[in-house]
């Protein structure tokens, strides 16, 4: 059974800094695509980062250069940088990560349970 979880959340001011983590565990043989996304209340989920297997990163339009998005394929962690963080940052943010867990397998897509970060003064 696989597993993502997140940490690193928590109460922020406006400007300040926090990086997120998520780390899979389980059985897997392979790690593909990976992704942190975010749901503020009342809105709708919606995408923040995606980082490929061979590194290749996609943001969202408003949090490019404020957002960096990594990973450590020997931990099996994916990471989310997040600077000069805005109230509207508020959500919980959620970590992705589409998993293969054998070689005879397909590849499927896991959810962590999310993490809370409130940017407020």
């Amino acid at each position: 059974q696989v597993q993502l979880v997140e940490s690193g959340g928590g109460l922020i001011q406006p400007g300040g800094s926090l990086k997120l983590s998520c780390t899979a565990s389980g059985a897997m043989s392979r790690l593909y695509t990976m992704s942190w996304y975010r749901q503020a209340p009342g809105n709708q989920r919606e995408l923040v980062a995606h980082i490929t297997n061979d590194g290749r990163t996609t943001y969202a339009p408003s949090m490019k250069g404020r957002f960096a998005i990594s990973r450590d394929d020997d931990r099996n962690t994916l990471y989310l940088q997040m600077s000069n963080l805005k109230p509207e940052d508020t959500a919980i943010y959620y970590c992705t990560a589409r998993i293969e867990q054998s070689d005879d397998s397909l590849p499927v897509v896991y959810w962590g349970q999310g993490t809370q970060v409130t940017v407020s003064l």
